[in-house]
């Protein structure tokens, strides 16, 4: 996909906007722009046979459970913005399916500690290696000053996303 495309698409069959300084079209074109890295990355980074069977919510489980291992499930709910009722659900379903392993310790059998099971683990390891290489092999074919507006972006993007979830309690 060319790099203007996403925006092309974007401006096709619009109902009229209100006055809002463009945002409705800006957040229209930043979630195209980002559901089309993703899939790209997905189409040069092929997910495990194992991982592909997963849902959405379960493979961002997995993800997080990478990142933070011996997380507990309190803790990923509020990582996820998820109710704790709907993450031990997700927790179940991958323990019964033998990806996720579930530990308690010693000290206070009253708190799990959730770990990835070892072999897939070590699957996830190498897809989000693939998948990150895939990114990084990107970013530095962009010129240094696009390379320097992405690092800021990022920054930008996590506030965007505050501003979501504080809007979202608010609301």
């Amino acid at each position: 996909m060319a790099p203007h495309s996403v925006a092309a698409v974007a401006h096709t069959a619009r109902a009229p906007r209100r006055a809002n300084h463009g945002f409705d079209l800006l957040a229209d074109e930043l979630l195209a722009a980002m559901g089309a890295i993703r899939r790209s990355g997905r189409r040069h980074a092929e997910r495990p046979e194992e991982l592909a069977q997963l849902t959405g919510s379960q493979l961002e489980l997995v993800r997080l459970l990478r990142r933070r291992p011996g997380i507990s499930v309190r803790e990923v709910a509020e990582e996820l913005n998820l109710a704790p009722n709907t993450v031990s659900t997700l927790v179940r379903q991958l323990v019964d399916a033998g990806f996720v392993v579930r530990r308690c310790r010693e000290s206070d059998r009253r708190v799990a500690r959730l770990d990835l099971a070892e072999d897939l683990d070590r699957k996830v390891g190498a897809f989000l290696d693939r998948r990150t290489g895939v990114l990084v092999e990107a970013m530095h074919a962009l010129p240094v000053h696009d390379q320097r507006r992405l690092r800021s972006t990022v920054g930008v993007l996590l506030k965007l996303q505050w501003e979501i979830e504080r809007g979202r309690a608010d609301g």
